[in-house]
């Protein structure tokens, strides 16, 4: 299909403007989901597509058209005769009969259309003849998920992401940019700025300095997955429902090309793209970075180069969405730089195709869990992931290894993953910083967990551990509206962090039967290096400690707490690595969190810390900065 005439395709499906609205309610059976990395499964149809609402057509303006020249128009009148009348008076041709509105069709050039327009004639209306297009092109698929996390209430509204840039780190943008070209409220070239860090790599001369470079040129996505991600945020087309596919669709955009057309990449180059949006941030506006990529951890948070990046950009203001993984369901799997305690760290939900059904949303089966090697609880949050249909090229490499998840008529495909859910909770931040622009970082974070719904047993407990869900799935708009202060990174300071003075820990802990749960701390002074007040004088034979210890007071007292009043910290802590429950739950609204979001704080890390065999390191691997570390990929 021709660029122009997909390009046309979309700006007429996001205008829905015309003097005939043909709009057709569609029956359809979306794509099953499927990983970048996973072999496809069996469809299940969805239901039909109801509630279509076309918009209003707007009244067609005459025009004129130049002298000698002749265009179409309808003329109207009090009746068929006089419309007739007027226009062959007026010099102009009649092009047939219109009866059934007192209308007839006329040919007019420039000095006929004002003659007959000067005319005193009952009932005149002039019209310009203008396009229809078959209505099976602007029809498009609702998304479902800018519904399901609330956005599509704040669209109602007018809130888009207006003014907020958000920056995605990944493989690239199609070139045919489709939906992405245009803003819901009509800005063209909504696309600020491409950078190819593989090409400036192998090209040292393709970009000229960063002061005289506009970064215009087209970087494309040879793999696919950076378009699907960016028009997960910012898709401003509408679907047959009158709602918006993407969940920011009046966002800017800045497209940084890291991974390759295999979905791989390196940490030099993950670094550099960071590196880029840091420097860039000004320039572009850039407030929100998406980073749905991942490698394995293999140090400690502070430690990994790539790790030290993201925490860079935190530092600088900029609100840092990353992936959670997909090795999920078993805990610990929470890969870089999703590990890193400061940034918004995201697992993945499925509708199980039910749409809106709130009953039906179950954590997804492959989303990694914490907590992290360091004792933080992980993901932080929850969003839309299963089955996530949007816009992507039809010739990437992901078209074309699974081409039954593509959808051609619409330029679609389906993938799941946590880096679905991450690009939901990107859009859904935009949408906070519009409400509110001078919120830093850490105060998003601290909105979007205080306002998320976790999943919750008709008993009232969790029906998945915070390890799992975090504070539960984003509410887009409750977000927004929060008020919510001092809630995340609270004993953490980046600065420090950055400068290798300070590191922390956080407050998981695991017993000796493999369970993970949440430690009850108290303020005291720090345990020194070496210190034996936890594993003698505490836990004896529990196997060790993650995070948190140097802030632990030593003594029996805190054990019998720490150990049996755990089931009465936060309900649903423990968890033992098996699937995700199948009882029936629902995201609740009114869940009240115990002791704040405390399990989110972090504390002073101890060189007297003894890790627990799962939390074993060698010092050897990890000993010099010449670690050795994997690719990078897609999550």
């Amino acid at each position: 299909m021709a660029t122009k005439t997909r390009i046309k395709r979309w700006l007429f499906a996001a205008g829905a403007l015309g003097v005939l609205s043909l709009l057709l309610v569609l029956l359809y059976e979306p794509v099953t989901p499927v990983a970048p990395v996973a072999a496809p499964q069996p469809s299940r149809p969805a239901p039909a597509v109801a509630d279509a609402r076309p918009a209003a057509p707007a009244p067609q303006l005459a025009r004129p058209a130049p002298a000698g020249v002749r265009h179409d128009y309808i003329v109207q009148a009090a009746s068929l005769e006089l419309a007739r009348g007027a226009v062959i008076k007026a010099g102009g041709v009649v092009t047939g009969d219109l009866g059934i509105i007192r209308a007839v069709g006329a040919a007019l050039d420039e000095r006929e259309l004002a003659k007959l327009q000067g005319a005193e004639v009952p009932g005149l209306r002039v019209y310009e003849d203008a396009e229809v297009t078959a209505s099976s092109i602007s029809v498009l698929p609702e998304t479902y998920y800018p519904t399901e996390v609330d956005a599509s209430a704040m669209h109602k509204g007018g809130l888009s992401g207006r003014g907020v840039t958000v920056a995605v780190l990944d493989s690239g943008l199609w070139t045919e940019q489709g939906p992405l070209q245009r803003t819901s409220y009509g800005r063209d070239h909504r696309v600020l700025a491409q950078y190819d860090v593989i090409l400036a790599r192998e090209q040292p001369n393709a970009y000229k300095s960063s002061s005289s470079e506009t970064y215009a040129r087209n970087i494309d996505d040879p793999f696919g997955h950076g378009t699907h991600v960016t028009s997960i945020i910012a898709n401003a087309a509408i679907a047959t429902t009158g709602r918006y596919q993407g969940v920011a669709p009046g966002v800017n955009l800045v497209s940084v090309r890291v991974l390759d057309s295999n979905g791989a990449g390196r940490y030099f180059d993950v670094i550099r793209g960071i590196q880029w949006v840091v420097n860039q941030r000004s320039r572009y506006a850039i407030r929100v970075l998406n980073i749905s990529l991942g490698a394995p951890v293999r140090s400690h948070y502070w430690e990994d180069p790539l790790n030290q990046a993201v925490m860079a950009a935190w530092a600088s203001g900029i609100v840092v969405v990353t992936a959670a993984g997909n090795a999920g369901p078993n805990p610990m799997t929470v890969g870089v730089p999703g590990n890193v305690p400061y940034v918004i760290t995201v697992g993945a939900v499925t509708d199980n195709y039910q749409p809106n059904k709130l009953s039906a949303y179950s954590l997804a089966t492959f989303s990694s869990a914490g907590p992290t090697y360091e004792g933080f609880v992980k993901p932080e949050v929850v969003a839309m992931g299963g089955h996530i249909r949007a816009y992507a090229p039809d010739d990437g490499t992901l078209a074309l290894k699974f081409p039954l998840w593509v959808d051609k008529k619409f330029t679609d495909f389906t993938m799941s993953g946590t880096s679905q859910a991450a690009a939901v909770t990107s859009g859904v931040v935009a949408l906070m910083l519009e409400v509110s622009p001078s919120l830093t970082p850490d105060q998003v974070k601290c909105r979007l967990m205080s306002s998320a719904h976790p999943a919750v047993k008709p008993d009232g407990k969790l029906a998945y551990s915070v390890f799992q869900q975090g504070a539960g799935l984003v509410d887009a708009r409750d977000a927004a509206y929060s008020t919510a202060t001092r809630c995340a990174n609270q004993g953490l300071n980046v600065a420090l962090d950055l400068a290798g003075t300070t590191h922390y820990g956080g407050r998981a802990n695991q017993d000796a039967a493999g369970n993970f749960y949440i430690m009850a701390v108290q303020n005291s002074a720090p345990a020194k290096r070496g210190s034996t007040s936890l594993l003698g004088g505490l836990l004896g034979g529990l196997g060790g400690v993650v995070g948190g210890v140097s802030n632990l007071v030593s003594g029996v007292p805190l054990l019998g707490n720490l150990v049996a009043g755990v089931a009465s910290l936060l309900d649903g802590l423990f968890w033992d690595g098996s699937p995700p429950s199948d009882v029936a739950h629902t995201w609740s609204e009114g869940y009240t969190w115990s002791d704040g979001y405390t399990w989110s704080d972090g504390y002073l890390w101890s060189d007297g810390y003894t890790w627990s065999e799962g939390y074993t390191w060698s010092e050897g691997d990890m000993s010099s900065g010449s670690t050795v570390v994997g690719p990078a990929k897609q999550n």
